[in-house]
């Protein structure tokens, strides 16, 4: 090893992941560094734990820093790349070939969607390069094939459903098995059936996130799901008004009771701007998600305002995360970070980190 690479290594032992507190060079997150001694060039790939990282910048910042600091350096050249990791796989759960994590979406009540972040949420992390699925186990409202704008059944090869790819995310829903308006009236045995045909016997493919899209409330599918899979972390989805929010601690008690961690909550119909004179209306109250996210000792992933602009691009299918030009591109981009970000971190420490502890009121 050169000189002036060992001198490049000890800087770069100076930068920390701001998530995991410890250097890059400890974490393996350098994987290349190449010097030209007599050029004073030097060319560094920095891997990072997600693509959707939302420290990408400041890591690249806090790199390109230490580098110059190093004398001799005429040009630096640093590449960041990003390999998703993954917990370990807890005894008595099934892992699911392919999938490296399982993002649970849930809300403590009907009416604040739920589907709609979970949908986007699904849409953002494709768009900040991560391979995603999404699952809709809402079996008895599956709303998740017209917010994504697909119809049809999925094909079955070798016994395994394929699921349908729409704007770049592999997609599975009840709603491509039955017709729009055929009811579903399962008891629990059934209900839990047909939850292990859509998680086990569906051929993801290489997954670094499968969104799992819950019904509201707290019930048998919840428990099915603990009961069968890994969950790295679940988002709580709420509105900002007081009845809403009394609901998070009932969702926050039965994640609890499943034992699935709830890694933050997402504040949904924050509020409302006047698209003709840009007036601010705050129709459901707001700031309540994030104050009970603190009160609980949670993550507050980011608001979301009430406006027709996702209204629409779920009518049609076409889910705003993904339109690049939307102002709601953005939102939903930042909460995908957080979310990416949370789940790297618990990966990091095992799975270990602590998470809220409150008994529903």
């Amino acid at each position: 090893m050169s000189a002036l690479k060992d001198k490049v290594l000890a800087a770069l032992r100076t930068v920390q992941d701001p998530d995991l507190k410890r250097d890059l060079v400890t974490l393996n997150m350098i994987k290349s560094v190449e010097v030209d001694e007599a050029a004073g060039t030097v060319a560094v790939e920095v891997e990072l734990t997600t693509p959707a990282c939302p420290l990408k910048k400041k890591i690249e910042d806090d790199c390109r820093a230490a580098i110059a600091k190093v004398p001799g350096i005429n040009k630096i050249d640093i590449t960041m790349s990003a390999r998703v990791t993954t917990a370990g796989q807890p005894e008595g759960k099934t892992a699911l070939p392919g999938v490296k994590n399982v993002v649970a979406i849930g809300s403590g009540k009907g009416g604040v969607g739920k589907s709609t972040t979970a949908t986007n949420i699904a849409v953002a992390l494709k768009e900040l390069g991560a391979r995603v699925a999404l699952l809709d186990l809402d079996i008895y409202g599956p709303n998740v094939p017209g917010m994504m704008g697909v119809t049809g059944r999925p094909k079955v090869i070798n016994k395994r459903i394929i699921p349908i790819e729409a704007n770049g995310v592999q997609t599975m829903s009840m709603g491509f098995l039955v017709s729009e308006d055929q009811p579903l009236v399962w008891r629990g045995p059934m209900l839990h059936g047909v939850m292990k045909q859509l998680i086990f016997d569906v051929a993801w493919g290489d997954v670094d996130y499968l969104v799992i899209d819950l019904p509201p409330g707290t019930g048998d599918v919840q428990l099915s799901l603990s009961q069968m899979v890994h969950v790295n972390g679940s988002v709580i989805v709420t509105t900002p008004q007081n009845v809403a929010l009394q609901d998070v601690r009932k969702g926050l008690a039965m994640f609890q009771k499943v034992e699935i961690p709830v890694i933050g909550i997402v504040e949904n119909m924050s509020y409302h701007l006047c698209p003709a004179c840009g007036h601010r209306d705050e129709i459901f109250d707001h700031g309540g998600g994030e104050r009970v996210a603190a009160e609980l000792g949670l993550n507050f992933f980011g608001a979301v305002p009430l406006n027709s602009e996702i209204r629409r691009s779920m009518d049609i299918g076409r889910p705003v995360a993904g339109v690049r030009g939307s102002e709601f591109y953005k939102i939903y981009r930042a909460v995908a970070e957080r979310v990416a970000q949370e789940v790297a971190i618990r990966n990091a420490a095992g799975g270990s980190v602590p998470i809220a502890t409150i008994k529903a009121d």
